[in-house]
């Protein structure tokens, strides 16, 4: 069906900016500086100010920015790693990447977040990790204050999976201060997203922004001198930078529209086969507008033919990936493993309209 309500439309979204962004890339281009230059430089120093933070480090990707967090914790061999499973391997991954073990921690009910009884459970049981992620999935800030409490007591270690979070804010705090440092990604679907690819690190500790630095670029102590194992060529290019810097002013704008598309849906369907989430507040920016449903498959089939584009985040556990056959068997995660079977995707981005987001509760009512 070609009038479909997409899940998102980046071309919606960049649209309005069109003629700014083509006047920024222009610029680039006469610029003479492509890569680490002065955009890059003052985005750094912009993000880590929405943030609150004393310091941010610009890399590649999102990715790279959870991996070179982990290594700037001092992440390497044969170290565990406490992480969730249900967020598509990219914290599972980085662990992988640091040749450490993901220790997988089972997540709420209803949100899909790391869940503190199951992480207390994991530590009493004689789990040792020496660092956890803790990922604000769906752009709803986890339980992190006390689970970093709970953590830090324990000399544990706490990097924020900011991914999904850009701005989320819990008692006057921005996702990315609660821990020792925070990654983000500035994928183009992000909250906050660039038109190609972009990560950030945040940390107000000067020695983990410092070591980040360094690794995002090859782990040079001086230029051709490798001081650090692990670096690698991680930069956010120029170009990137200056769009990301034209859009950051237009985030919580962005983020406030998404929330209130988020409350419209959790009033306006009323469907017993369908769990919605509930009314969001200001520690969730509404990344994703995620329900559940035990018919999860015949409810997307339904919304198709209704005109409603669905996604599942995320469909295969993390220990249940086919890269791991065997590696987890052991590993039982209950809570998360019915996510994966029961979570669906809604609309969710600044554009839509109260009129699709109408159509999509209607659609749902009519289930």
């Amino acid at each position: 069906m070609s009038n479909q309500i997409p899940v998102n439309s980046l071309s919606r979204h960049v649209e309005p900016l069109h003629a700014e962004l083509s006047a920024i890339a222009e610029s680039i281009i006469r610029s003479g500086y492509y890569v680490l230059g002065p955009n890059v430089k003052a985005f750094e120093q912009e993000f880590a100010s929405y943030c609150g933070a004393a310091h941010c480090v610009s890399v590649a990707n999102g990715t790279d920015a959870l991996e070179l967090s982990l290594r700037a914790l001092g992440i390497t061999t044969g170290d565990n790693v406490a992480v969730v499973a249900n967020a598509a391997m990219y914290g599972t991954a980085a662990v992988l990447a640091c040749g450490a073990t993901p220790i997988f921690i089972d997540t709420n009910t209803n949100d899909g977040l790391m869940s503190v009884t199951a992480l207390q459970a994991a530590l009493q049981a004689g789990a040792a990790p020496k660092a956890i992620i803790v990922t604000h999935l769906y752009g709803l800030l986890a339980d992190i204050e006390e689970i970093t409490s709970l953590c830090h007591s324990r000399g544990i270690m706490v990097l924020e999976d900011c991914a999904q979070a850009h701005g989320a804010t819990r008692n006057g705090k921005r996702a990315g201060l609660f821990g020792d440092i925070a990654s983000f990604s500035f994928y183009p679907t992000k909250n906050l997203g660039a038109l190609g690819d972009g990560g950030a690190i945040v940390s107000n500790n000067a020695q983990l922004a410092e070591t980040a630095t360094r690794l995002r670029q090859y782990g040079w102590s001086a230029k051709y001198t490798n001081s650090l194992r692990g670096g690698r060529n991680s930069r956010l290019d120029e170009l990137q930078a200056a769009m990301l810097r034209h859009m950051l002013p237009l985030l919580d704008g962005w983020n406030t529209r998404r929330r209130a598309i988020a409350n419209r849906y959790a009033l306006g369907i009323r469907n017993p086969r369908i769990t919605v989430s509930a009314e969001v507040g200001e520690d969730h920016v509404a990344h994703l507008y995620v329900v559940r449903s035990d018919e999860r498959d015949a409810l997307r089939v339904h919304l198709q033919a209704e005109g409603v584009q669905t996604e599942i985040h995320y469909p295969i556990c993390d220990h249940h990936q086919p890269c791991h056959f065997g590696a987890f068997d052991n590993v039982h995660l209950p809570n998360t493993e019915a996510d994966a079977l029961s979570v669906l995707t809604l609309p969710c981005f600044p554009e839509l309209t109260d009129t699709e987001a109408d159509q999509v509760i209607a659609a749902c009512n009519r289930f």
